[in-house]
């Protein structure tokens, strides 16, 4: 091999072991690799930076948007609580969560999907009495089974559909080109999931239920006439067994009932007092149906959905002790709204604006963002904080969201349009039609994921130039002399060793070179090659950093790291194997 090769090589070495053995960022890692080799004079400028442009990076960073529109909407959480319900049993409940996160996920990204089940399945597990480690693990793995499903399910397969058409000159593979082996494998892995992941996976205690908040805030809501739960009964209206939270009493027409009961109707107007922990309260705030009661909300100005939750804590020198929170006119003097209250364990009754403020007292605020750097060094409240995800969800758009959804898979499924082309007018309308702000939009975009994606791309490239891929091949296939099936093992289980090492995008643009000239070596079809490596960097389950939908569930779940090889060992040899076998029959060789 050449100098370069060489130098690639040592490159890659040295960025494994700066990602296994280090605490630096991945992305910072991957930048590093790849200025080394531009300085180094193995790459130019131009295949530096090509990776920066190639269109599966860019549908990633897009996807992001079109998502971010279905979170502001509450389309995801509407998904999510209509189809968890309330079973009869944990497997039944197992099959809600898995069904709909698998099919949700074929055609999202799922990354983002399970960003939003992870407190949607942690609510659902305290109201039902579950433990959550026997529910998050599986939404994370039914995410991935659910991504192997359609060319957009997991970044990954956009990542090896771009180096495909940059390599081969093409348009790339169709939408449901990959469900012809994904859907196999996806039916395997779900049902091996069900049937056995209740006895490898031990039931564990969230990190979480140790320190958990033990404020308890008194909320008070009103039901909107003509809205969801106008009408309804308490139990039939879902607010009779609450996780973390109690309805208190019902205040309708300056009358207040006590202790109510589950078959109480509830009629608009009512004013519901609620007790509860944070996350229940802002739970309840963003059920459609319910809004916060006090009326001096809507005096605050501006659209509600770019306000925010802030925590603070009353101090013994602010000017509305003693006062009522009405009578001191506290919305006039900060420009922001008390919504809930919570005092040193106590029980505070009766409306929010006649509670009368004491030192000591947490404050749940709704606010616009300019709240908290007035207050910050105020004297008036400590530790002023904004709560995270907490603001306003925009209930009716998310139809709307839903809709363009729907459109941007149809465009994509019908090859009407290209991936990418569907992606972007997707998320151009989820801005134009109000489902996304332009604020919540930039935020969505993980860019330490997209840093090294496009990294990643550009070190494959250098393999490719250097002749590097084409060495590593070679040894390959010595391991397995003319023998295209046992090659196609190879590079399987060659892909899932550097997804351990490395994030799986990175492991799927690093090992494509190598498998690409193996199927030229064999003088054989790319493709089962190509969609080798496609499932083996996507169905990454044997540990937490494997994939990065594991990550996310490891605290939540209070998961050990041993947890996640008990099922996934076994999980990665069954849908190997699948693949190996089905592949060359789907696309010979």
């Amino acid at each position: 091999m050449s100098w370069e090769a060489w130098f690639t090589l040592g490159t890659i070495l040295l960025m494994l072991v700066g990602l296994g053995a280090t605490r630096i960022p991945p992305d910072f890692v991957f930048l590093g690799a790849l200025g080394a080799l531009l300085v180094g004079g193995v790459l130019d400028a131009g295949q530096a930076l090509a990776g920066f442009s190639s269109s599966g990076m860019v549908t990633v960073g897009v996807l992001y948007v079109v998502v971010a529109g279905l979170k502001e909407t509450g389309g995801l959480n509407w998904i999510g609580n209509g189809l968890l319900g309330r079973p009869k049993s944990q497997a039944r409940g197992l099959l809600r969560l898995m069904l709909p996160v698998t099919a949700l996920s074929a055609f999202l990204n799922n990354t983002p999907v399970v960003a939003m089940f992870i407190p949607v399945v942690g609510s659902w597990c305290r109201k039902m009495k579950f433990s959550p480690s026997h529910f998050l693990i599986p939404l994370s793995f039914a995410s991935i089974f659910g991504g192997l499903c359609t060319l957009i399910g997991t970044s990954t397969n956009l990542v090896l559909n771009g180096l495909y058409q940059t390599r081969f000159q093409n348009e790339g593979l169709g939408f449901f080109e990959v469900s012809k082996i994904g859907i196999p494998c996806a039916v395997a892995g779900f049902v091996f999931v069900f049937l056995l992941s209740r006895k490898l996976i031990p039931e564990r205690k969230p990190a979480s239920a140790v320190f958990e908040n033990p404020r308890e805030y008194t909320l008070e809501l009103s039901v909107k006439p003509g809205g969801a739960f106008d009408g309804k009964t308490i139990e039939g209206a879902g607010l009779r067994n609450l996780s973390d939270c109690f309805l208190a009493e019902i205040v309708r027409d300056g009358e207040v009932k006590g202790a109510v009961a589950p078959d109480e109707v509830l009629r608009g107007g009512d004013h519901l007092i609620f007790v509860g922990m944070i996350d229940s309260v802002k739970e309840l705030r963003d059920l459609n149906g319910l809004e916060p009661a006090t009326e001096l909300l809507f005096e605050l100005g501006g659209t509600r959905h770019e306000r925010c939750l802030v925590e603070v804590v009353v101090s013994n020198t602010c000017p509305l002790l003693g006062k009522s929170i009405k009578k001191g006119n506290f919305r006039k003097q900060y420009n922001a709204v008390v919504i809930a209250v919570a005092r040193n364990g106590e029980r505070v009754r009766g409306k929010i604006g006649d509670i009368v403020l004491r030192a000591g007292d947490t404050l749940l605020v709704e606010s616009h963002a300019g709240f908290i750097p007035r207050q910050r060094d105020s004297h008036d409240f400590f530790l002023v904080g904004e709560v995270e995800d907490s603001r306003p969800i925009r209930h009716a758009k998310a139809p709307l969201a839903i809709g363009i959804l729907l459109l941007m898979v149809a465009l994509a499924g019908t090859s009407v349009l290209s991936m990418l082309k569907a992606s972007v007018l997707a998320a151009l309308l989820m801005i134009a039609l109000g489902c996304c702000s332009a604020g919540a939009a930039r935020k969505s975009v993980e860019w330490q994921v997209l840093l090294v994606i496009g990294s990643a791309l550009g070190i494959a490239a250098a393999m490719t130039e250097t002749g590097l891929a084409e060495g590593l091949a070679r040894g390959l296939i010595s391991l397995a002399p003319g023998n295209p099936w046992a090659s196609l093992g190879l590079v399987y289980a060659g892909t899932v060793v550097f997804t351990l090492l490395i994030t799986n995008n990175a492991a799927a643009a690093l090992i494509f070179p190598v498998a690409m000239e193996t199927a030229s070596s064999l003088g054989v079809s790319h493709m089962p090659f190509l969609m080798c490596v496609m499932m083996a960097a996507s169905a990454s389950f044997i540990t937490p950093m494997g994939y990065q939908t594991n990550l996310m569930v490891y605290g939540p779940g209070g998961y050990h790291f041993s947890d996640y090889g008990r099922i996934g060992i076994p999980l990665t040899a069954l849908l190997g194997a699948i693949t190996i076998a089905l592949v060359p029959l789907i696309w010979p060789f």
